[in-house]
């Protein structure tokens, strides 16, 4: 999940003061080089920042205590903005497979090597980023604001709402090319506000017990030093499912009020204790 409306933050790296008597000149160059490379690693941790996302969501180990109000339900929250990520930013027992710390790196899920050349066969459409064989994170971003679905993040956020609270539903999908797998349409907007409240159409409920905790919005553009300044809880569910490429496809197609036609970057996976929220 990105953010587009807050800036990132750069906490500045904290120098610990010394004692005793100065070391001499070449003392700096003689310094062991994997030491300070660690020690500037650790330094630049925004750790005046909240709980951080994404996260391995089968260790519920964290000692970030900032304790901010879970979200309510999806069920009782405004649907403002739909979007994917290649490959999965979160970590977890279905989709453990590292791919790289690249951009477009991530994790995959475990069965993706397992696939039968029908299911890889290649296909082209209107939503880019995304081939069978591949794994992407859907993000169904709900806001406790009076808000309609619509474009980025600051659809979650209007000006007329002040210190909204903000909810995560994800869901990570082995992309194939299977008109039987699931059909994404499904699974987006409607259109319809439904009692009261704009709400996806459905979201996968077979996939395991979902992980809650507290964390931030993700997106390529944060890492352990430049962290999300956002307060955001997390619904993430532990097992992958089948979806069909073509449906995407068939989404970017008709149109959008997301307008999104094509799956984003990936932030690389949060490990520093200091920064994850623990999981209750």
């Amino acid at each position: 999940m990105r953010l587009t409306i807050l800036p990132a933050v750069l906490v500045t790296p904290l120098v610990a003061g010394c004692g005793g008597d100065p070391a001499p000149e070449s003392a700096g160059a003689d310094r062991d080089a994997a030491t300070e490379a660690a020690s500037s690693t650790e330094q630049a941790l925004c750790l005046d920042m909240g709980p951080q996302t994404p996260r391995d969501i089968a260790d519920p180990h964290g000692l970030n205590a900032d304790m901010f109000p879970l979200a309510p339900p999806a069920s009782e929250m405004n649907l403002c903005n739909l979007h994917t990520h290649t490959n999965a930013e979160h970590k977890g027992p279905g989709f453990s497979v590292f791919v790289s710390d690249a951009e477009d790196g991530g994790y995959a899920c475990n069965e993706a090597a397992d696939l039968t050349p029908a299911e890889l066969e290649p296909a082209e459409g209107a939503y880019g980023g995304v081939s069978p064989g591949d794994t992407i994170e859907v993000h169904w971003v709900h806001t406790s604001c009076d808000a309609t679905p619509g474009v980025g993040l600051g659809a979650c956020v209007p000006e007329n709402c002040e210190n909204p609270l903000l909810r995560v539903e994800a869901q990570v999908f082995l992309v194939v090319n299977d008109p039987d797998a699931l059909d994404f349409s499904a699974m987006a907007y409607g259109g319809n506000p439904s009692g009261g409240l704009h709400q996806a159409m459905t979201i996968p409920s077979d996939t395991g017990e979902p992980v809650l905790f507290r964390g931030s919005t993700t997106g390529p553009s944060y890492d352990q030093s430049t962290c999300s300044p956002a307060q955001v809880t997390w619904s993430v569910r532990p097992q992958c499912a089948r979806l069909d490429v073509n449906s995407l496809h068939r989404w970017a197609e008709a149109g959008n009020v997301f307008e999104e036609t094509k799956s984003h970057g990936v932030r690389q996976l949060v490990t520093a204790p200091e920064l994850l929220s623990p999981i209750e």
